[in-house]
């Protein structure tokens, strides 16, 4: 029994470091995963550090099944609305099914790709992504086009938790973001779980 424990052990670390080496989004198929209970990333968290405010446009990018798209969608009503992109269309679909039965209907899905965001520049108010950023195979891309369809003045919100295999850690955001144009503006949590507060750069 030992020795089978260890083996199964063994293959799940074996797994957390292959996916680490290859990122890739959570396929819809093991969605459970991002329907377990957050802890330290809440829901409440998330918006006490991003302050979705009503009438504001803000960005999702990797919604997953909704676990903190709809508590922010409700937060920018009545005439607020909230994007969402992911590369998954199931995601999009099973977050949307949700809204509906909530009677939320002020989030608009689009499929798509966080290295090349299907919008304008300057479109939104706020963006966020909670366990996603390190998903994503050029996590540099990705911050730089959120960069640019954050309005100046916006913040980006990323949100990252001990465990999974894709985190990203506080440091290492920071240092991509400084580089794609943002400057920390605060941190929420410490070594097992962060929320950070971006904001872009002035333009020099």
């Amino acid at each position: 029994m030992r020795k089978l424990a260890l083996a199964g052990a063994a293959a799940v670390l074996g797994v957390a470091l292959w996916w680490r080496k290859n990122p890739s989004a959570c396929p819809y198929s093991q969605r459970f995963w991002v329907q377990a209970p957050h802890p330290g990333i809440t829901a409440e968290r998330l918006c006490s550090i991003l302050d979705p405010k009503p009438g504001e446009r803000l960005l999702e990018v990797g919604p997953g099944t909704g676990y903190y798209t709809l508590p922010v969608a409700e937060r920018l009503s009545p005439d607020g609305r909230l994007d969402v992109l992911d590369v998954q269309q199931e995601m999009l679909d099973h977050t949307i099914r949700r809204a509906r039965e909530r009677a939320i209907e002020n989030i608009e899905p689009s499929q798509g790709d966080a290295r090349e965001l299907p919008y304008p520049d300057g479109a939104f108010d706020g963006a966020f992504l909670v366990t996603v950023l390190g998903e994503v195979p050029d996590q540099d891309a990705a911050l730089r086009e959120l960069r640019r369809v954050v309005r100046p003045g916006g913040r980006v919100v990323v949100g990252e938790l001990l465990g999974d295999p894709h985190m990203v850690t506080h440091r290492a955001l920071v240092e991509r973001a400084e580089a794609a144009g943002f400057r920390l503006e605060r941190k929420l949590g410490g070594r097992l779980w962060h929320y950070t507060r971006l904001q872009p750069a002035l333009q020099a």
